[in-house]
């Protein structure tokens, strides 16, 4: 069984990726899946089919599936949030406002992955194909895990707040509606899906990006924080690559000759620059790219063809990399955060920070990162390389200075 996500920016083409990469695996024969957590679901649009909240074979071994978050958090907390919105309404709150208060925030993003993942463990997919929301709130979802239990260890322990009372009184005249009972299922549903979540041999996590800086910023800023959880993430997909900018990897992009407009070529020239930032800033995840087209990318037979261009012979269901494309341990009171660079020659360090910015400067090599919000309160003290990688010291804010 396999699991891939892939996640973006919103518009960068990540629901034709997806979409496309499913038909891929569905034409080798791997009874596939592909679904969209985002709300703003395009996937019927990008198929050119009509999805509903039920898995729909457009295709063979190709089933679609648009999840209704809205009825997924109703069958999942509809009882758990009825009782806490009664207590907060009783404490002089409006019920509607009570209500909302009663969602666990993020909630709507759990119940999403806890549908994928369900569908995972029925076994009738060999693969799961997700279509994620844009960067932001798939960085939410993957991260609340965590957080979801910290919440609902909260909401367990009020004891002998309203809710116990109230549950109190619940469980003397309707044994069976204990208020906690579906809280308790869910949590146990969050932790065996976490272990999905962080099992490389079962789920990869790929980036979509276009060659533009704003992108390619959330793109990095998404990788920091996918390896700061522990989330495998095992290839980068760069999409809308200009005619005339030859690549290399797993994918090629048709060459045409230079373009003689000057706007053209000038655009040209800005997606080159980003393209080679693009291959240090990801290093070592693999990149695959798929080329602008002149049509719409809509239905089977032109996602066919962007998969032929993204992955040529290859499998999309394959684990493209495996390993940690950064990590952050801590050494007492530090942080360190660990950067394999094999191809980088021994040299002096320089480090610049710049807010949630960190530029490292190695002879003609040259990194940004995006660095997650626990080490951006802090500045970094130095660097050294081990064994081809590079160890960047973060000491408590008051200890520490850029050298």
């Amino acid at each position: 069984m396999r699991i891939i996500l892939y996640l973006g920016k919103g518009g960068v083409g990540k629901t034709t990726i997806a979409a496309a990469s499913a038909l891929r695996s569905a034409e080798l024969g791997q009874r596939t899946l592909v679904v969209s957590t985002d709300i703003a679901h395009s996937l019927a649009d990008s198929l050119d089919v009509t999805l509903t909240g039920e898995p729909t074979e457009v295709a063979p071994n190709l089933y679609a599936q648009e999840i209704n978050v809205l009825d997924e958090v109703r069958q999942h907390w509809g009882q758990m949030q009825g009782y806490v919105g009664n207590i907060l309404a009783r404490q002089g709150m409006n019920k509607a406002i009570a209500e909302e208060m009663a969602i666990i925030p993020g909630m709507e993003e759990i119940v999403s992955l806890l549908h994928i993942h369900k569908q995972a463990e029925e076994g009738a997919f060999d693969r799961v194909i997700v279509d994620a929301a844009p960067t932001g709130e798939t960085m939410r979802l993957l991260t609340l895990p965590e957080s979801f239990q910290w919440y609902a260890g909260r909401i367990s322990g009020w004891g002998d707040s309203a809710l116990g009372m109230v549950g109190g009184v619940l469980r003397r005249f309707m044994p069976e509606k204990d208020p906690l009972t579906g809280l308790n299922n869910l949590v146990k549903g969050v932790k065996a899906l976490q272990k999905v979540l962080v099992n490389p041999l079962t789920t990869s996590y790929r980036v979509v990006l276009n060659p533009e800086k704003m992108v390619i910023k959330e793109g990095a800023r998404a990788v920091s924080y996918l390896a700061l959880f522990g989330y495998p993430v095992d290839a980068v997909v760069v999409n809308r690559i200009l005619p005339g900018l030859e690549s290399e990897g797993l994918g090629m992009v048709a060459v045409t000759a230079p373009s003689q407009d000057a706007y053209l070529r000038r655009l040209q020239e800005i997606q080159a620059r980003y393209l080679a930032q693009i291959e240090q800033d990801f290093h070592p995840l693999p990149i695959l790219r798929a080329g602008w087209a002149d049509h719409e990318m809509v239905g089977l037979r032109q996602l066919h063809e962007l998969a032929g261009v993204l992955f040529g012979e290859r499998d999309p269901g394959e684990i493209f990399y495996v390993g940690r494309t950064q990590q952050i341990d801590e050494e007492g009171a530090d942080y360190v955060l660990k950067l394999p660079l094999p191809h980088v020659e021994l040299d002096k360090v320089k480090l610049t920070k710049r807010g949630d910015e960190l530029f490292v400067v190695i002879g003609n090599f040259k990194r940004e990162l995006l660095l997650p919000t626990v080490l951006a309160q802090r500045n970094a003290s130095g660097a050294v390389f081990t064994d081809g990688v590079l160890h960047v010291r973060f000491p408590p804010a008051s200890m520490a200075s850029i050298g």
